[in-house]
């Protein structure tokens, strides 16, 4: 269980602080039951979460485990799918980008990258899926790093880049 000010990533909602835990008083709540008042960090609002709730919920990277997931990335496989059902498609991403882990996100991004250039070699482009799904986990993944790292989230792609070249640490 979480503390009250802790950082986690809530499901697809990203980056939250834990605001409070307890009971709350919302038509649809159920009684006796603890929830988590969450505030995303990069919108407004609060989310209100079970504490049992059986959307993925984990603490955000340390910076020590951001860094090492970057050096990593060179060597994390690519996940190329290519069903020709749109929805089996959008459901294969939405596996990714429901785990919860920066590494499936990674295979994910690598992949569609990889199936991008393969598109382009053929005088194409990637459909609306892929690029909607690439945009949802790049916004997921330098979300975290951007906050783990102090950094803002525009900043995230060079920075990986400087150390991948070994110009940061």
């Amino acid at each position: 269980m979480y503390k009250t000010g802790d950082y986690i990533i809530y499901g697809s909602e990203g980056v939250c602080r834990v605001g409070a835990i307890g009971p709350i008083d919302v038509r649809g709540a159920k009684s006796g039951t603890d929830y988590y008042t969450l505030y995303p960090v990069y919108r407004d609002g609060s989310v209100l979460a079970p504490v049992n709730t059986k959307v993925y919920m984990r603490p955000v990277l340390t910076r020590d485990e951001a860094l090492d997931l970057i050096r990593r990335i060179p060597t994390i496989e690519e996940k190329i799918h290519d069903p020709k059902n749109p929805r089996l498609l959008n459901e294969q991403y939405r596996t990714y980008l429901n785990s919860g882990s920066c590494v499936e996100l990674l295979k994910l991004m690598r992949g569609i990258y990889a199936k991008g250039r393969a598109a382009a070699k053929n005088g194409k482009r990637l459909g609306q899926t892929d690029e909607r799904s690439m945009k949802r986990a790049e916004e997921m993944l330098h979300n975290e790093l951007a906050f783990v790292l102090g950094i803002q989230t525009g900043e995230v792609k060079g920075f990986i880049t400087d150390v991948l070249n070994g110009r940061r640490a």
